[in-house]
């Protein structure tokens, strides 16, 4: 049985990933990873999330852990949020490490599909550097020092 026809890019944008049981797509519109180093201690994620939110910050994703004496979190916010969500938290005090552009990808549910989703990247020599999924749908947010090549290993 043939598989339908899938548009080619998310928002009628979406591509179909080779050999993959259910089709990944990759965003066109990349959003944009920032790493905020906060205090390890309790309601520091309660104070990024507050802030961002009174700013009108949509967090389309996160990664948050700790490690000697700090807490990092890695959030994804688009394009056009960045300036304001940095002038918010630097406003609260609150380091931004980084910032950096990411693919988000939608891996599919079946199992198996980060397996090879991860495999495409490695065959085409790409070093997946972090990856956390996003709030909505069965997304995976990866960051690469080789944009390009990801992207055209996923192509």
């Amino acid at each position: 049985v043939d598989e339908p026809e899938l548009p080619r890019t998310l928002g009628g944008n979406a591509r179909r990933l080779p050999e993959r049981a259910k089709a990944a797509t990759i965003e066109r519109g990349m959003p944009t990873d920032l790493t905020v180093i906060l205090h390890d201690k309790p309601g520091e994620l309660a104070r990024v999330g507050e802030v961002t939110g009174e700013a009108g910050i949509h967090i389309r994703g996160m990664a948050a852990f700790t490690g000697e004496g700090n807490g990092v979190v890695h959030v994804l916010v688009d394009d056009d949020e960045v300036p304001r969500a940095i002038a918010a938290l630097k406003k609260e005090h609150m380091k931004v490490a980084d910032e950096r552009e990411v693919l988000v990808v939608d891996v599919g549910g079946a199992p198996g599909s980060l397996g090879e989703l991860a495999r495409e990247l490695a065959e085409a020599n790409v070093n997946v550097e972090l990856a956390y999924p996003t709030f909505t749908r069965e997304q995976l947010v990866i960051a690469t020092d080789d944009m390009q090549s990801a992207r055209d290993a996923l192509a």
